[in-house]
């Protein structure tokens, strides 16, 4: 890579994580700071759509990804008793011999990244984060990191979530993130021999879906709504979840029996942020929900943020300077995510709503077929 021989990521999630790869592929130095000193991930499952599958066989783990976790053709539409109603296609865009969709376990996957990282040649350092960043005249960035050491770059790229530092100092004009009114409940559970797909299932104002996430484990989401941004207390988790699938009966009422012994149920509530254009500070680029955090409706949230850092190091292979570079993973990336995002944040005013909608299905069809154009 001419433009960029050394560049530090600063938070190692999915998205920093896959920057790094991808830019260890063009012989960059590269630099991670992850400020959780167990480098740990926070979740139960994830959804995994074609286009996060096909950006997974880019950077080159997809097939670990598929071991690890499982495979899936089709999206199951059910009511609350388990009616099956429709069936939303997945395509096999990452290639025939790869599934439309899959799962796999949150942290499962953090560690197939997190090995290919370190195997590529990442240097990782765990506790710290971005203290400041300040440009010199020969156009890099002299860094130093909260630990107090420092180092030069090229290039720092801001992979740090959804209440990024890097986005807070550079870009003090962006928006906020937004709290949209619902809370999303995950649930790992053992999985039954009739669970081969996803399947979501539509309540009067909660949705749940499940999806098989290895060969015995399966993963329950559910989104319901809350009208505050209320802390509740992780003691009543398991009794909060269940109590909101007493309306789902069938296949659904003997997942909510397994859950009452899950090991793992976790809570967050759902918030949302796009920051306008650009997404760049001279040499500073922010990917993933540091730009552009969406709500779970779509699963394309992992996605989105895989293809930011494919899409990043493309453009600084082939352009003549940072901000060329950095302006075309602008033109590239930013429709595509406004679509996710706000599409999401429709789907949510909907469920919120809790009335049967053809719009519902209209944006779920409309969205999924976008997300199979090329990055």
């Amino acid at each position: 890579m001419r433009l960029v021989k050394t560049a530090l990521i600063v938070g190692g999630g999915i998205a920093g994580m896959c920057t790094a790869i991808e830019m260890r592929k063009r012989g960059v130095a590269v630099d991670l700071l992850e400020l959780d000193t167990e480098w740990r991930v926070a979740g139960a499952g994830i959804s995994i759509n074609g286009a996060a599958l096909r950006a997974l066989k880019t950077v080159g783990v997809v097939e670990e990804v598929l071991e690890q976790g499982a495979g899936s053709d089709g999206v199951n539409l059910c009511t609350a008793d388990g009616t099956v109603v429709g069936k939303l296609p997945t395509p096999r865009i990452a290639g025939p011999d790869i599934a439309g969709a899959a799962g796999i376990l949150r942290s499962v996957l953090a560690g197939i990244l997190s090995r290919a990282t370190l195997k590529a040649g990442v240097t990782v350092k765990l506790g710290a984060t971005l203290q400041t960043a300040d440009l010199q005249t020969d156009g890099q960035l002299l860094v130093r990191s909260s630990d107090g050491a420092e180092g030069r770059y090229d290039l720092v790229v801001g992979a740090d979530g959804l209440y990024s530092k890097v986005r807070s100092m550079f870009f003090p004009e962006a928006p906020a993130p937004r709290y949209t009114g619902q809370g999303s409940w995950r649930a790992v559970v053992a999985r039954d021999a009739k669970t081969t797909g996803v399947s979501v299932f539509m309540g009067k104002a909660t949705k749940v879906g499940v999806n098989p996430i290895s060969d015995d484990e399966m993963y329950v989401f559910c989104l319901d709504h809350r009208a505050a941004n209320e802390r509740i207390p992780e003691e009543q988790w398991k009794d909060v979840l269940t109590g909101l699938l007493m309306e789902f009966s069938g296949p659904m009422a003997t997942i909510r029996e397994r859950i009452r012994t899950s090991s793992l149920v976790v809570y967050r509530p759902l918030e949302s942020l796009l920051l306008p254009p650009p997404w760049h500070h001279g040499p500073i680029v922010l990917v993933g929900d540091a730009a552009h955090a969406t709500t779970p409706h779509l699963a394309a949230g992992a996605a989105l943020g895989m293809e930011d850092a494919i899409v990043l190091v493309e453009e600084l292979d082939k352009a003549s300077s940072i901000e060329a570079a950095a302006t075309a993973y602008m033109k590239r990336r930013f429709e595509r995510c406004r679509m996710v995002v706000e599409n999401s944040l429709r789907l949510g005013e909907i469920e919120i709503a809790g009335t049967p909608s053809a719009e519902h299905a209209q944006i779920m069809r409309d969205s999924s077929i976008a997300l199979l154009a090329p990055i």
